[in-house]
């Protein structure tokens, strides 16, 4: 039985260092400036989406020409500044998002290769074992505790 191999790269210890620093940098250069939410307070508050990101922008623009209608109890310089943060981090988020995302699916599809691969050897110290390999036997026994089905009823969508 073969299977296709759609990976095949070795990443260089020295590269993947380098871009740990470089994440970390980057981690601790921003951490003054971000604020981390309790999933409560993420579920609360009014959100701002791609929508509404326009919306915030054309009303900073009428603010600039038509101060008029500013209300007096409206913090004007808090308003800039969220919007301004909003406006300078996008592009980071996402640059980020992009980055966590081609790394989660070069890590699905090179994990997806392996477990195959573990999967053949797995089999074939199954086999060899029934066949009264004696080398095999103690292989066969510790992995078929990771293999071993779990029997429980699955729950219905």
């Amino acid at each position: 039985m073969g299977t296709k191999n759609q990976i095949s790269i070795e990443i260089p210890r020295e590269v993947l260092t380098d871009v740990n620093e470089k994440l970390q940098e980057c981690k601790t250069l921003l951490a003054p400036y971000l604020q981390a939410m309790t999933l409560h307070e993420k579920q609360s508050i009014f959100k701002m989406g791609d929508k509404t990101v326009a919306t915030v922008q054309k009303v900073k623009s009428y603010m600039d020409t038509n101060p008029e209608f500013i209300p007096a109890y409206m913090d004007t310089a808090e308003f800039l500044k969220d919007e301004a943060v909003v406006t300078a981090l996008d592009p980071l988020g996402n640059l980020a998002t992009q980055l966590a995302a081609d790394i989660k699916d070069t890590m699905m599809l090179a994990g997806s290769e392996a477990i195959v691969g573990a999967l053949l050897y797995y089999g074939t110290t199954k086999e060899a074992a029934a066949k009264g390999i004696v080398t095999a036997q103690p292989i066969y026994e510790d992995l078929s505790k990771r293999f071993s089905r779990k029997t429980g009823k699955r729950e219905p969508f």
